[in-house]
């Protein structure tokens, strides 16, 4: 990749979106950016998206993960295959983006998503 990727967020599936929004505002002063009903909320981690992700856009299976984002994503999963990762969902059209679920070389889930 000749591009270098930034972590847009930390994907964070919850149960309750609502409930988190309270707790991490409440908690440790985040404020929201914005949410969408159960589905996900944004709130703003000073610098970086904590996105409290409901059950209808967890495509981690429950476990957090940061989100890169990049301008191909296609191309990022090659080369995260080509470094001995391996991909766990192919590239699908979500709301807002087109994301991919990895795992790098550990086992640990990051997610690569980019414009549609």
């Amino acid at each position: 990749m000749s591009e270098k990727a930034k972590i847009g967020n930390v994907l964070h599936p919850v149960a309750d979106v609502d409930a988190a929004v309270r707790f991490y505002a409440d908690t440790f002063g985040l404020a929201t950016k914005f949410v969408d009903g159960d589905r996900y909320a944004a709130l703003d981690a000073g610098g970086t998206t904590l996105a409290l992700v409901g059950q209808a856009e967890d495509i981690t299976g429950g476990v957090p993960a940061a989100s890169f984002k990049v301008a191909d994503v296609t191309a990022a999963l090659t080369a995260v295959v080509a470094s001995g990762g391996a991909v766990v969902r192919e590239p699908e059209r979500g709301p807002h983006e087109v994301r991919a679920v990895a795992r790098d070389p550990w086992g640990n889930t990051v997610v690569v998503y980019g414009p549609r």
